[in-house]
């Protein structure tokens, strides 16, 4: 078969690429709390540190889609089984990576509305903690498709209104330059070791994203177009996230003297620069945001986990979804009594630490080196559609069988 040249439009380059930088840049980031405990202590090593971060993150992303593409994937269970091939049981490592990240994102999302509950209105947290745990339960039970079709806007909403913050805080402090240089005459070369274990870490959590990036990522059939998409995304990501950086090292003396105010260090600042509507704008984006991205994210728990057998005797099906739901809500709950900080500081970090060892190093490694042998060998697979693709690799795998034996499923 010839090879298929193949011209993908750049809109569908910068759509893909999109779709990781809203997945990156959603209620976590527009917090500043990912910034703060990350960055911002490493001082202008920080900058430097989360433009790597972004550089280790879309390379994976690309040699995940390439893999996924090329070979005609079907999900993600598969591609870790071709990635780890012949050790495709350990597939299982990822999945492990997943569930546990995507529950600290639901607490960080409780916890984080609980958080902005507190600081606008006075209220309790852990009384924050329930009403929030409850309005996530009724929406992902009554409301999901709503909240679902609307969450895109409200992502768009806090992304803008954040930015714009982050924009305003570096030209309205002026200090920046002189914080960055100050650093730098007391700390010097310092921070290297840490800046280059929170680059990996901060990569590695965000690695989550994965299954949306390889799903999304489908009309990306060649080498050169995962590569460009993921550039148009290192950018946007690496920008946003360098603005937020600079806008919190800038204020960082004023938010951490602040009872409570590395928290949402974001709102903190907004608060002090003085811009009321800003500040009610934020807070809103912020609070629809973090509590969407629970109900989305519970959602998609449920829809995986009432198919268990433990849950089958619940014949009724609206009810045995309400059941897992209300499962996996109470424990985010509870993992929410720790607080945002230390889910983000340690519940990310423990995951990122991981997902260095089972998504990072294998993709940069062996992920690379199958990909650049696989399309050595087979020069017709970049350009052609992925369905051909996996009637291709079907077709392969049924020749390579003994004759006689049964293909298996």
């Amino acid at each position: 078969m010839n090879k298929v040249s193949a011209k993908i439009p750049f809109i569908t380059l910068f759509s893909v690429g999109a779709v990781l930088f809203s997945a990156h840049a959603g209620g976590g980031f527009a917090t500043g709390n990912q910034a703060h405990t990350y960055y911002v202590g490493l001082g202008w090593l920080g900058p430097i540190s989360a433009v790597g971060a972004m550089l280790l993150l879309t390379a994976v992303m690309r040699e995940a889609m390439l893999m996924y593409n090329t070979r005609g994937l079907s999900s993600y269970k598969e591609l870790f089984e071709t990635l780890y091939h012949p050790f495709g049981k350990l597939y299982v490592l990822f999945e492990i990576f997943f569930y546990i990240m995507v529950l600290m994102a639901v607490a960080a999302a409780i916890s984080g509305a609980a958080s902005a509950l507190a600081d606008y209105f006075g209220l309790n947290y852990y009384a924050g903690i329930v009403i929030v745990g409850l309005v996530v339960l009724s929406l992902t039970i009554f409301g999901a498709d709503l909240v679902r079709a609307a969450s895109t806007y409200m992502g768009i909403a806090i992304l803008v209104t954040a930015v714009a913050i982050y924009a305003v805080g570096v030209v309205y402090s002026g200090n920046l330059q002189e914080a960055l240089w100050k650093d730098f005459e007391t700390q010097g070369f310092g921070n290297v070791p840490q800046a280059i274990l929170n680059c990996f870490t901060y990569a590695g959590f965000q690695c989550v994203t994965l299954p949306t990036m390889i799903a999304c990522g489908a009309p990306l059939t060649t080498k050169k177009a995962c590569s460009r998409s993921m550039w148009i995304s290192f950018v946007m990501n690496s920008v946003a996230l360098v603005l937020s950086i600079f806008m919190l090292i800038s204020w960082q003396g004023m938010y951490t003297s602040v009872e409570g105010g590395t928290v949402i260090p974001t709102l903190t600042v907004c608060k002090e620069m003085g811009m009321g509507w800003l500040t009610v704008v934020y807070g809103v984006c912020l609070l629809l945001c973090l509590i969407s991205t629970g109900v989305t994210t519970t959602f998609g728990f449920v829809a995986r986990f009432e198919k268990l057998p433990m849950f089958r005797k619940i014949s009724y099906a609206p009810a045995r979804s309400a059941v897992v739901a209300a499962f996996i809500i109470i424990l985010s709950m509870t993992i929410s009594l720790a607080g945002l900080s230390n889910i983000i500081k340690y519940g990310y970090g423990y995951c990122g630490y991981f997902a260095i060892a089972v998504v990072i190093v294998p993709f940069l490694t062996v992920g690379v080196y199958k990909n650049r042998k696989y399309l050595k060998e087979h020069p017709e697979a970049e350009g052609r559609a992925r369905q051909e693709a996996a009637e291709t690799a079907a077709q392969e795998q049924e020749e390579s069988l003994p004759e006689g034996q049964p293909q298996q499923v």
